[in-house]
């Protein structure tokens, strides 16, 4: 009796799996994505990010729904709300803090992120459309980041938001109709402030969540890239397993869980200890009410939009009949837009840095350099000086891209090992 129960099997969760599975492909998906999807072997610390900024969106949206059942997006209320949810709501103060910083968190390891893709050549082929939807992801992020800036409505969220759609002015003749379709008023109103109230609670955030689903089924369609540059798929076993290839559920997850752990802990004595980071996170003058008649004393944004902000404001001169806020606009969205043409503009034989030539090297390293000082520029008065090397650093910002064909084409390579090392 008791060895006939212990042979039996658990009918109930097979016979549910085998329901579901009949009706939706669970156990399919998990395999294809998890269990049966072979990551690399050799991944290192740098491809912890990628994970790490879907941990943060997370983060954002489940924050981001509790904080606006607390907002109001009015001008006359939207500034009261927030003190209100910092000082009333139990909690409020932790959960606005959690957003704050985590916005901040995002752009980092999203730049991270990023960095790991141009060190090894994860924009390569056959990667190309996986590159295109990240830089899309990267465009909306910063555009949702914009948005989320202003709703606080203190007053620096107020004139910056003044600074960056003013900007869609020097359109050439459409520029002050746009401006005005832009805000939805002939000033920063409460229009404006309902609209990207909207647009950064509910529109944004579903085309993220597109994007970011497609980002993986393409990623897990041609396979993870690794330091190597190699592809694995080259070389399988008599049952189709890549030889330098690792299940991603269990090992790959595991490692993603030791890394979310180590993030928290720094990530929670930020917020419980420097949520304002020094004014970088969280500026002074949005401690003060958005106020149209008091111009904080320097406009900057925060620290994520500042190199661009600082490349935006190299443009000094008018060209072409062009004013130069026009050009600067341009120089500003091309900084954003530029990296996505990175696929067709390497010409190396080879993907990863490690057996790139010098060029390549000297050249990454002048691009992550110029994009540090610009983030710094971007947080100083705009003096002749500070005008100057914004310049400087923003010729050298897009030298990276625009010289890429030349050097990567002539510099001296390594040959690429047959497998993972």
């Amino acid at each position: 009796m008791a060895e006939n129960q212990l042979n039996q099997k658990p009918v109930e969760s097979s016979g549910l799996m085998s329901w579901i599975d009949a009706r939706f492909p669970a156990t399919e998906t998990f395999e294809y994505h998890m269990s049966k999807y072979y990551a690399p072997k050799n991944v290192n610390w740098l491809y912890l990010f990628g994970w790490l900024a879907t941990f943060v969106l997370v983060n954002q949206l489940i924050t981001g729904i509790w904080l606006t059942m607390n907002y109001v997006p009015s001008g006359d209320a939207a500034f009261a709300s927030v003190e209100y949810i910092m000082r009333d709501v139990e909690f409020g103060w932790l959960i606005r803090y959690l957003h704050s910083t985590g916005a901040s968190a995002f752009f980092l390891v999203v730049f991270l992120h990023m960095f790991r893709a141009l060190a090894y050549g994860s924009y390569r082929g056959p990667r190309e459309l996986v590159w295109l939807i990240g830089m899309a992801i990267f465009a909306v992020l910063m555009i949702e980041g914009f948005f989320g800036y202003l709703l606080p409505w203190g007053n620096m969220s107020y004139w910056g938001a003044q600074v960056i759609v003013s900007l869609v002015g020097a359109v050439p003749v459409v520029g002050p109709d746009l401006m005005e379709w832009v805000r939805g008023d002939f000033l920063m109103s409460d229009v404006a402030l309902n609209r990207f109230f909207a647009l950064h609670v509910v529109a944004l955030p579903i085309v993220l969540l597109g994007l970011v689903f497609v980002h993986f089924v393409s990623l897990h369609h041609v396979g993870s890239n690794n330091p190597d540059g190699i592809e694995i798929k080259k070389n399988k076993d008599e049952n189709g397993v890549p030889l330098d290839g690792i299940p991603f559920f269990p090992y790959i997850v595991v490692h993603d869980v030791d890394a979310t752990v180590r993030f928290l802990f720094v990530f929670c004595l930020v917020v419980f200890f420097a949520p304002e980071m020094g004014g970088y996170f969280i500026e002074k003058p949005n401690f003060e009410v958005a106020n149209p008649l008091k111009t904080p004393d320097h406009i900057a944004p925060v620290w994520y939009f500042t190199p661009y902000y600082a490349m935006l404001r190299a443009a000094t001169f008018p060209l072409f009949g062009m004013d130069a806020k026009f050009w600067g606009l341009v120089t500003m969205g091309a900084a954003v837009i530029i990296p996505a043409a990175l696929p067709w503009l390497d010409r190396s034989p080879v993907k990863s840095m490690r057996y790139k030539g010098w060029p390549s090297r000297i050249a990454l390293g002048a691009l992550c350099v110029s994009f540090i000082v610009l983030g710094w520029l971007g947080l100083q008065p705009a003096t002749k000086t500070y005008t100057m090397l914004a310049q400087l650093f923003t010729l050298l910002y897009f030298a990276y891209f625009v010289l890429m064909p030349w050097y990567t084409r002539v510099e001296q390579t390594k040959p690429e090992p047959e497998r993972v090392t």
